[in-house]
């Protein structure tokens, strides 16, 4: 049987990339189609991968300009020609659900969400102008027609398998995204420590609500460490305290060290699934999360952590007040043992019984 892989584009690590990595592991002899690729990122995450760009990749400087380019990538990624093979596992962020096979090609779309920006955030661009307006308006009609050409949704949560039922009216399967951070092999390490700051690991955009987090400690006067770069560097930096260092991109193995090392871990942002709370539970630390999204699908309530309700700076600082207050009943195994349930091997496993 002969597989291949499509992603959006390869450019920088993220939750999406590393899934695609690990399906790559599953399938190592299968080709990675992507609309285009950073050489840099291939080098590094997948450096024995076949890598096949769509015509996209001979713009000039189109790992940096790419956003310009939106309204091309329909046609691109449905120039693909992919008759050669019998299965092809669509990694979807936006556009790789469009792909256009053959009737004997099974089409199994592994999806993260309903694109974002075109369906339940799509009024957070209404200020955009009336031709943006208007591309994004056909963007949503082909992408809900390049949602009937799959033969197989597979969610990432019961949180993106309910879009997938209300945007393009399909119904998924549910394979929750795998812990591929190396933090699970520290499971029976007895020598987890506690610095005493609390961690955010996160790309640094407007939407991620790490300002909330910043407001909330600068009046806290915790140590608070975020790791991750992005546009919303510059102004994170100017409204933090001296009590928090945003320390930008680090890599897997420093990562660890700081999820190690830091006393819990605080995502005040809703993701649709969340890997990062996953990897800081993989060492036994709690979590405070915003009550949204991916994260009540694998966080308890007083078990592994605590939720607060309201994307604002007081809300936030009430759930570190009681996850300090409860920080004594929290069991280390216990968060450990729901972070294992998460692993590569189950990732594999539930991947392979599709095939079945």
């Amino acid at each position: 049987m002969r597989v291949a892989l499509v992603h959006d584009w390869l450019n920088n690590l993220g939750g999406a990339e590393r899934v695609l990595i690990e399906l790559h592991k599953i399938f190592p002899d299968a080709s990675i189609y992507a609309l285009f690729y950073n050489k840099k990122f291939v080098k590094e995450h997948l450096p024995d991968a076949k890598i096949i760009p769509s015509g996209l990749q001979k713009f000039p400087f189109v790992t940096k300009t790419y956003p310009f380019l939106l309204p091309l990538m329909p046609s691109a990624i449905e120039s693909f020609d992919m008759s050669d093979y019998d299965v092809v596992i669509s990694s979807s962020v936006i556009f790789s659900k469009g792909l256009i096979l053959k009737p004997k090609t099974r089409h199994i779309c592994y999806c993260y969400s309903p694109t974002r920006f075109l369906w339940d955030r799509h009024t957070e661009y209404e200020h955009s102008s009336w031709p943006a307006k208007l591309a994004q308006h056909l963007l949503r009609i082909w992408d809900r027609q390049a949602s009937e050409r799959v033969d197989t949704f597979v969610a990432i949560s019961e949180n993106v398998r309910d879009r997938i039922q209300k945007y393009y009216r399909r119904d998924a399967k549910i394979i929750y995204p795998p812990v591929s951070i190396t933090t699970l092999k520290v499971v029976n390490d007895k020598s987890v420590d506690n610095l005493g700051y609390y961690l955010i690991v996160s790309r640094l955009h407007p939407y991620k609500n790490i300002d909330i987090a910043i407001e909330a400690f600068n009046k806290l006067v915790y140590e608070l460490v975020v790791v991750g770069d992005g546009p919303d560097m510059g102004r994170l930096k100017n409204m933090a305290g001296k009590n928090i260092k945003l320390v930008g991109y680090k890599s897997d193995k420093e990562v660890a060290e700081y999820y190690r090392n830091c006393k819990a871990f605080i995502m005040p942002q809703e993701e649709d699934f969340g890997l990062t709370p996953l990897e800081a539970m993989s060492f036994g630390k709690p979590v405070l999360a915003l009550r949204k999204g991916g994260a009540l699908e694998t966080i308890t309530e007083g078990l592994h952590g605590e939720f607060f309700d309201d994307p604002i700076p007081e809300a936030l600082a009430d759930g570190i007040r009681r996850l300090n207050e409860n920080y004594g009943s929290y069991d280390q195994m216990e968060i450990r043992y729901q972070a294992m349930k998460f692993s590569t091997e189950r990732f594999k496993r539930e991947i392979l019984e599709l095939f079945k």
